[in-house]
C-alpha cells in the first residue's frame, strides 16, 4: 500500500510539473495527446474512491496479478469511452484545470487509500479483492501511465524504481514466464505490454515468451 502511494505521487507530481506546452504532446497511449492521459488520470482517481467506498461481503474472486485481463488486440483510440476522454480533456481547454481536478481528485485518492483498510474486501468491475490487492494491482496501472505520460517527454522524472521493480515483477506473473535480466525493468515493461516493439536482439534474448507479447492489459 506504500508503493501505491508513492507511485501516485509520483505520477501526479509529474503531472504538476508540466509546463503548458507539454499538454498538446503525444503521450505513449494511442490516439491520446497527454491532456487526454491526463483526464484518464483523474477518471483512474473517481475509479479508485469508489471502489474504496464499495465494501462486499463475499470472498475474494481476483488478486493484483488476476485482476488484469489481456485484450486480443490494442487499442486503436476510436473506443467509445477513449473518444470520450478525448472530448472532456478538450473541454478542459487549459492545462491548469486538469492540473487542479487532478491535484484535487487524485489527493483524496491517495488519501483514501492510506486510510483503508488492508483486508477489507470491495467490488470493482464485477470482481471482489482485498484493498491490498487492489491497490497493489494499481501500482501496475501508475507505472504504466508514467511511462506513458514522458514517452515524448525526456525531461520528465520517470517512475520510481521501485514501482518498476514491482510492476515487472506482476507483468512476468501475467505472462507465466520472466523477462531476461538483459532488459532493464523500465524495458521489460514496454516491450511486454506493446508500448514499444522489442528489437531483434531482445527478441532473441526473450526467447520462447516472445510469442506471448504484447499483453494487452485491461
Amino acid at each position: 500500500m506504500d508503493l501505491f502511494s508513492r507511485s501516485w505521487a509520483a505520477l501526479r507530481a509529474a503531472v504538476a510539473d508540466l509546463p503548458d506546452e507539454d499538454f498538446a504532446r503525444p503521450s505513449g497511449c494511442t490516439g491520446w495527446l497527454v491532456r487526454d492521459l491526463v483526464c484518464h488520470l483523474i477518471i483512474d482517481a473517481q475509479d479508485v474512491l469508489i471502489t474504496l467506498a464499495t465494501p462486499a461481503d463475499t470472498e475474494p474472486t481476483r488478486d493484483a496479478v488476476t485482476y488484469w485481463e489481456i485484450a486480443d488486440k490494442p487499442p486503436t483510440g476510436d473506443d467509445p469511452l477513449d473518444a470520450l476522454i478525448v472530448r472532456l480533456a478538450a473541454a478542459y481547454q487549459e492545462p491548469w484545470l486538469l492540473k487542479f481536478h487532478l491535484d484535487d481528485v487524485g489527493s483524496a485518492a491517495g488519501r483514501a487509500a492510506e486510510l483503508a483498510d488492508p483486508g477489507l474486501r470491495v467490488g470493482t468491475r464485477g470482481q471482489v479483492l482485498t484493498v491490498a490487492d487492489y491497490l497493489s494491482a494499481y501500482v501496475l496501472e501508475w507505472t504504466l501511465h508514467h511511462l506513458d505520460l514522458i514517452a515524448h517527454l525526456p525531461d520528465v522524472a520517470e517512475p520510481p524504481a521501485e514501482g518498476l521493480a514491482r510492476s515487472r515483477e506482476m507483468l512476468e506473473r501475467i505472462a507465466g514466464a520472466a523477462f531476461p535480466a538483459s532488459l532493464s525493468d523500465r524495458d521489460a515493461l514496454l516491450v511486454g505490454t506493446g508500448r514499444r516493439a522489442p528489437t531483434d536482439a531482445e527478441k532473441a534474448d526473450l526467447g520462447e515468451p516472445a510469442a506471448k507479447l504484447p499483453l494487452i492489459l485491461t
